[in-house]
């Protein structure tokens, strides 16, 4: 019963894998998409309404692109993302949207203030971080040790 289990596992892996890189190509390909629409509105007169769409187009392309390596760093971990990771993804959004929409004083200070609290998680992670991870690995290496008993 164990080996079907393990079998099974590594296919859903495997097929996860192959899903998780189709995934991968097809915002690749919506990269390259948003990437000509930036040197398509590069090339038009720098009007004020211009430069808000070339902004959006480029938050967008740099969105596609966090996926993209979030996809890849997903695979390289084991197929778990770090917390500490979403964390900073979560930082540089709440960054974009500052940077595209900030006429409102009430809506800067509140993304001002959400940055301040992730950047909070990041310190409590970092100090909490290093006892979790060894208490983590320990528990790991225990793990592997039964398997191969």
């Amino acid at each position: 019963m164990k080996i079907q289990f393990e079998t099974f596992k590594k296919f859903l892996t495997l097929l996860l894998d192959i899903l998780l890189g189709m995934l991968a190509l097809l915002l690749i390909v919506f990269m390259v998409k948003q990437w000509v629409d930036i040197v398509l509105f590069v090339k038009q007169p720098l009007a004020p309404k211009v430069f808000s769409l070339l902004i959006q187009e480029i938050t967008s392309f740099f969105i596609l692109f966090e996926f993209v390596i979030m996809v890849i760093r997903y695979i390289q971990e084991g197929h778990h993302i770090p917390i500490r990771y979403l964390v900073l993804i979560c930082i540089t959004a709440v960054l974009r949207q500052l940077m595209v929409i900030h006429g409102d004083g009430m809506q800067t200070l509140l993304l001002s203030l959400s940055i301040f609290v992730l950047v909070l998680v990041l310190f409590v992670l970092s100090i909490q971080g290093n006892s979790f991870h060894s208490i983590s690995k320990k528990h790991m290496n225990e793990e592997s040790e039964e398997n191969q008993q």
